[in-house]
């Protein structure tokens, strides 16, 4: 049964959904990650772009169109490909990478905070305190969780204004500060010897160089919007690819911005981007601002820790109570807000914080942190871009308003598999540990992050294999998926006395379980 899709009376502008997808992508932070490369920064960005970021844009456009009026995200979109387990997996993971994310963000939240002062011998002595910056990650994602717990309401508010003063003004700030740095006779730090080309056989260019992903992650989120431009099929690609340009412009940028005034040996992947404003002000006597810019990063960064709260957590909440989490994390306060799940996760948020007292520096703790979600979010990509594949065959006749190529999966294929190729190759090198990390062993490296990804790919599925049909609330609503709508079908000629087809003649069933034929007799449903 095809589904139709709805779209709102208002629409959106061309231009007006690229600046939207522009907000929902751009970060500050992994800016002076990027800096010690030097010109070839720009490489990696424009590679990540095309390898990672419009295909990733694309494909969801074309699987959120086709699901528009079906609840779940990636776990419908993963759940039609590949059946409810690997679904489960899917969404379980969005929400679990962005739960590790919180302490890595909200590590350069509290380095921001830490130059509001105007000493910056002191300023920088307060970034590097580990216990400094364990009580300012707590404080600030506490006060997210109990914000969020105020509805949707403040949490767009709040996330709005945080987007324009936290993110996009202190950007154009960095870049025009560069211009006026370099036009003025300021001399630049940057070693221009480098070519745009990177030495791709040394491992230790491409690690950190991975990461760059992560720093586009989250795109598929706004492919809940196809439907909401004129003329999906042409606008749509069009706003993808002016946010893309606008996007890759505001990193490359902003990365020469800083590489102009703070040599490479010198860049700390957390402290940089504060010390690279500072110079810039002292340079142009404005001192005076370094407190203002260092709060208003701040403040940005508690708005995107507000979205990424709030967000997540209500697409695993919205699965679980469809039979998928038990009755505990499906609790919600008076505003219908999931607090159990919020409580949880902030509980995680907090052990993790507690690791600044075994890791040797915050630094340190920042990137193998990093690493891991790095990891566990290209596992759900490459899970996407494979169900968008696959869908093309398993549901050739579903309605797709936004279509990649008009006819045929030729696009298609080279679209998603270019976005498949380029998560795996950003998974794979994500496992190599950077030169430039001091004070981890190679034990501890792999440790963590092979471990760490292997416990958490292995808690969904157990979590999955102990469901019980109470877990169900009586009150939610999921659609069913095709493989269930096309069962039912075959099961209703039984109750009009119509010749029945045998299931196993015709089996549509859910890929993992093997459930779907008679959804009367199906043990979960």
């Amino acid at each position: 049964m095809a589904n139709s899709t709805k779209s709102t009376a208002f629409k959106l502008s061309v231009m007006t959904l690229a600046i939207m997808n522009v907000a929902a992508v751009v970060s500050l932070r992994g800016l002076p990650a990027e800096a010690t490369y030097g010109l070839s920064s720009a490489f990696y960005y424009l590679f990540a772009a095309i390898v990672f970021l419009i295909p990733t844009a694309l494909v969801a456009a074309e699987l959120a169109a086709m699901f528009a009026n079906k609840q779940g995200g990636v776990f419908r979109w993963v759940g039609e490909a590949m059946g409810t387990r690997t679904g489960f997996l899917a969404i379980f993971l969005q929400w679990v990478e962005s739960t590790i994310w919180f302490p890595t963000v909200l590590t350069f939240g509290a380095v921001a905070l830490a130059f509001i002062g105007m000493n910056e011998a002191h300023d920088m002595g307060l970034a590097s305190n580990k216990l400094y910056t364990l009580i300012v990650v707590l404080a600030i994602y506490w006060i997210a969780t109990f914000i969020s717990m105020k509805g949707l309401g403040w949490v767009g508010k709040i996330s709005k204004i945080g987007a324009m003063v936290g993110t996009i003004i202190p950007a154009a700030l960095l870049i025009i500060f560069g211009i006026i740095y370099l036009s003025t006779g300021g001399q630049n730090q940057m070693d221009m010897s480098q070519s745009f080309f990177p030495d791709l056989s040394k491992f230790d260019n491409l690690v950190l160089a991975s990461s760059i992903f992560l720093f586009y992650a989250g795109m598929e989120m706004m492919g809940v919007h196809v439907m909401d431009v004129n003329n999906p099929g042409k606008n749509y690609p069009r706003a993808i690819f002016i946010g893309a340009l606008i996007t890759v412009l505001i990193f490359v940028l902003g990365t020469f911005a800083l590489g102009l005034v703070i040599p490479a040996k010198d860049i700390s992947l957390t402290q940089s981007l504060l010390v690279g404003f500072d110079n810039y002000l002292r340079y142009l006597h404005l001192t005076w601002a370094t407190p203002v810019i260092a709060v208003a990063l701040a403040f940005g960064v508690l708005a995107g820790v507000l979205t990424w709260v709030a967000g997540p957590s209500k697409g695993i909440f919205t699965v679980g109570k469809a039979g998928y989490l038990p009755p505990f994390f499906q609790k919600t306060n008076k505003l219908g807000v999931q607090k159990n799940i919020l409580y949880v996760q902030g509980g995680v948020v907090t052990l993790l914080g507690l690791l600044f007292v075994v890791m040797p520096s915050v630094q340190s703790f920042y990137q193998i942190l990093s690493q891991l979600t790095v990891l566990l979010y290209l596992i759900m990509y490459m899970l996407m871009f494979a169900s968008a594949i696959m869908l093309r065959y398993k549901m050739p006749k579903e309605q797709r308003p936004f279509r990649i190529g008009k006819k045929g999966n030729i696009l298609l294929w080279f679209v998603g598999g270019i976005g498949f190729l380029g998560s795996l190759l950003a998974f794979i090198l994500s496992f190599v540990k950077p030169g430039s990390i001091s004070g981890i062993g190679d034990g501890m490296w792999f440790g963590v992050l092979i471990i760490g990804a292997v416990i958490v790919v292995a808690v969904p599925f157990v979590i999955y294999a102990l469901r019980k049909p109470g877990w169900k609330d009586p009150n939610a609503r999921i659609e069913p998926f095709h493989w269930e709508t096309a069962a039912t079908v075959q099961a209703a000629p039984a109750a009009s006395g119509a010749p029945v087809v045998p299931p196993t003649a015709n089996p549509v069933v859910d890929p993992n379980t093997g459930e779907g034929n008679n959804p009367r007799v199906n043990k979960h449903n």
